[in-house]
């Protein structure tokens, strides 16, 4: 599917502001062009883009309503249809999202959901900006983290599952580019929760398959997410941690549908056992909870 052009950002002032536009510097023009952005909700002016794919983009913005102007993330969903019936397909999703996200409410490794609302059938999510660099920086291809060091990240991501799970969410799409560690306080930060699934007690109906390559387990991909396909994403890092190597670039045992590791690492037989049970390919053989792992984990020390 096409990628959509990102939205204008200029008001109807534009064919005024490219007249003037046409005789001044670059810089001068960029300087100008925010001058002339809109507030979303009357509130919130967009900054600059952070990034565009699909049919959502994520901006940071001022929000001129509190006192210092503080930086906030504005996350749009621009639907890829405007008739009605999808419009409301789409309205449904991003309040869920919107819900869920209010609903895990002030964990500090969870960015807070501060506003959401919908403007000209757009969707907008407005979130708390976490600076920092991504876990994707720091997992760099053909360099193997230490052990200990990897053991501090999988602890720090399993406690943050153990939230989410206990609020009956899963994330479905974890990965180095999802996980920001943050410039205040050195804390791994989950982002990105376009893709989580609330499950309801009794609920077995199929979702649709949402996740990245060499992450994403297989009942995930058939549409039926649970709690232990996030435990299967973490032990991916992890083993991209251990090996220096992109999990989509690791070969499947064929008669198991396991992952072939161990030969590119050396690590703990114990450590190499339990990352081995959060990845196994049937989800009935993986640890069911966060909270087992760590508690695995915990035994080794």
């Amino acid at each position: 599917m096409a990628t959509q052009a990102a939205p204008t950002v200029i008001p109807p002032e534009s064919e005024i502001l490219t007249a003037i536009t046409s005789t001044i510097s670059d810089s001068d023009k960029v300087i100008l062009q925010q001058e002339f952005m809109p507030r979303l909700a009357g509130r919130y002016k967009i900054t600059s883009v952070l990034a565009s794919g699909g049919f959502a983009y994520t901006y940071l913005a001022e929000d001129t309503q509190r006192p210092s102007a503080p930086i906030c993330l504005v996350k749009q969903l621009q639907p890829a249809r405007q008739d009605s019936t999808f419009l409301e397909v789409a309205r449904r999703m991003f309040h869920n999202e919107a819900k869920i996200l209010e609903k895990l409410g002030n964990y500090p490794q969870i960015p807070q959901l501060l506003a959401h609302f919908e403007e000209n059938e757009q969707f907008y999510l407005v979130e708390e900006f976490i600076p920092g660099n991504l876990l994707s920086e720091e997992l760099k291809i053909d360099e193997r983290l230490e052990e200990g060091k990897v053991m501090t990240i999988l602890k720090e991501i399993l406690s943050i599952l153990v939230y989410l799970h206990a609020h009956g969410v899963i994330h479905r799409d974890i990965k180095p580019n999802n996980i920001i560690r943050s410039s205040k306080d050195g804390r791994l930060v989950l982002i990105d929760f376009g893709a989580v699934k609330e499950i309801q007690p009794q609920q077995q109906d199929l979702t649709i398959a949402i996740g990245t390559r060499g992450y994403t387990p297989p009942e995930q991909l058939a549409g039926q997410p649970d709690f232990s396909s996030d435990i299967y994403a973490v032990g991916m890092i992890v083993i991209q941690a251990l090996t220096g190597i992109p999990p989509a670039k690791l070969s499947v045992d064929k008669t198991s549908g396991n992952i072939n590791w161990r030969e590119f690492t050396s690590v703990g037989e114990e450590l190499a056992v339990i990352i081995d049970k959060m990845v196994r390919y049937h989800f009935g053989d993986r640890y069911q909870s966060a909270t087992s792992v760590l508690k695995d984990l915990e035994n080794l020390l």
